[in-house]
């Protein structure tokens, strides 16, 4: 019987795999979204979480503080992201590294891929060396791309996201298109989709042979972290007093640290047990937040009490993680719904009514709304009855959404009888849309510009998320005839509008 229950406590999982699990379930706490295949658009979603996990995975609640950093570096012609660099600076003092042992779900996916039992390549002066190429891909894809592209352009263009990122590959592009309800998606792929693929591919690869493949050679965000490991609150600590200086803790750790506690060094703990003297442990200030076994069998006082304390925060964890799961599923659901028979379109001209349902789908008539242009003016969408309408989905973080807005402000202006509304889909967290189309001298453009409410309502209404650009073309009794994602041509956009115009002739 006692050998039973050593062989089963041998087979429980650590503490720390425990709380990546947690990190990775309240990062994605949004699981409806995993069913529909919708991304999460709450206020929420403007947060940034401390680890990697794409903003695309359906689940996420939240932001990438990477893909943030990006979109700011790339507005600062415009607007200094300080809410990004702030909360980087925020997560860097009080977690550095400790965020990529402890709460980044692709460190866990990595370290599962190393547990596949093959032989496996040891760390030496060529991995150490490999360790200093994430440094290099920071300076190259995540900050000077995305500022040169700015420059030059005028337009943003997330590097790093955009050509290597696997999280954002496997957990964003791979698990929407293996959702049939995003089928359409497949229409925009194509040879960076590819390359990413390969890409991911071989990383993952890399991580069943090599410990930690992308974390310990490409990761920028574990290289930004890892300049605030010496002041980093929390993190291993060695006990000068204890250490007989054998430097055991260095020699089996997988990571490609110097010593305890340096840049590479994500605070995993696994030292504490490679420790024979017990002179390691994680702390966050003074608080002892885990000790090595050998001081446990102290029989120390505080033992007991510490883990009484352990219990009480693990019990307070899982009622937050449990309200997570329940918010984002249950109780943060859009308040406009574009099927609700409330929000039937009631024309003033009767010609032009329609009889179709409600919906955003082809053959139905879209949902009306009402929303304030950035003009100051009012837009409502049944006023526009008895003429076609183009309704464009796009952000300013979004290179081809940017890139295809002169195509519709041409449209308009060859059409002056269409009505073409272009909308952002929400707050922006580095550079406020508005200053956006000022900046790029759209104010003076005939379309009409839009920010989206807190309650998404024309999200809602054209049955979007936040895959982007999207557009949505209504003949002119408001029914649909065109809803799709991904890039247009002025070419598509002219044959729509023919397709429009015939939809409703006598």
């Amino acid at each position: 019987m006692a050998e039973v229950r050593k062989q089963a406590r041998n087979c429980r999982p650590s503490t720390r795999r425990l709380v990546q699990l947690y990190a990775a379930l309240l990062y994605n706490a949004n699981l409806k979204g995993f069913i529909s295949g919708k991304l999460y658009t709450g206020p929420v979603k403007n947060l940034c979480v401390p680890g990697l996990n794409c903003y695309s995975c359906p689940g996420a609640v939240a932001a990438c503080p990477l893909g943030a950093l990006q979109n700011a570096l790339s507005a600062s012609r415009h607007t200094a992201g300080w809410y990004v660099f702030g909360i980087l600076l925020l997560f860097g003092i009080t977690l550095g590294r400790t965020i990529c042992g402890w709460l980044c779900p692709f460190g866990l996916i990595q370290e599962l891929l190393h547990k596949i039992p093959v032989p496996k390549i040891r760390k030496s002066r060529v991995t150490r060396w490999l360790s200093l190429l994430k440094y290099l891909i920071l300076a190259v894809f995540v900050i000077a791309i995305p500022l040169v592209y700015a420059i030059r352009n005028n337009l943003p263009l997330p590097g790093f996201c955009k050509y290597i990122c696997p999280a954002g590959t496997l957990e964003g592009a791979v698990v929407l298109l293996s959702n049939p309800a995003n089928s359409d998606l497949l229409s925009l792929l194509g040879v960076i989709f590819t390359r990413k693929i390969v890409i991911l591919i071989v990383i993952l690869a890399a991580c069943v042979f090599c410990y930690r493949a992308f974390c310990r050679f490409i990761c920028p965000l574990g290289a930004i972290y890892g300049l605030f490991n010496k002041l980093a609150l929390t993190g291993v600590r060695v006990d000068p007093d204890r250490c007989i200086g054998c430097d055991a803790c260095v020699r089996n750790c997988r990571m490609d640290v110097r010593h305890v506690g340096d840049r590479e060094c994500i605070s995993c703990g696994q030292c504490m047990d490679d420790c024979a003297v017990g002179a390691i442990s994680i702390r966050c200030g003074k608080i002892v937040l885990k000790e090595p076994e050998i001081r446990k069998a102290g029989g120390s006082g505080s033992g007991e009490k510490r883990r009484r304390t352990g219990g009480i925060v693990l019990g307070v964890l899982a009622a937050l993680l449990v309200f997570g799961v329940v918010y984002f599923n249950f109780i943060d659901v859009p308040r406009s719904r574009p099927d609700a028979p409330a929000q039937a379109v009631v024309t003033a001209e009767e010609e032009w009514a329609s009889t179709a349902p409600v919906g955003s789908q082809a053959g139905e008539q879209l949902a009306d709304f009402t929303c304030t242009l950035t003009d100051g003016s009012t837009f409502r969408l049944s006023d526009t009855r008895g003429k076609i309408v183009l309704i464009n989905q796009w952000a300013t973080y979004c290179t081809p959404c940017v890139a295809e807005l002169p195509a519709f402000e041409q449209l308009q202006e060859e059409h002056p009888d269409i009505v073409v509304l272009a909308f952002h889909t929400w707050p922006e967290l580095t550079q406020d849309a508005a200053t956006f189309i000022a900046d790029h001298g759209w104010d003076t453009w005939q379309i009409r510009f839009a920010v989206d409410t807190e309650e998404n309502v024309m999200l809602n209404a054209i049955g979007g998320d936040n895959n982007m650009p999207r557009t949505v073309v209504l003949n002119r009794r408001g029914e649909v005839i065109y809803n799709k994602l991904g890039g247009i041509t002025p070419e598509t956009l002219n044959q729509l509008l023919e397709e429009a115009y015939a939809s409703t002739d006598p």
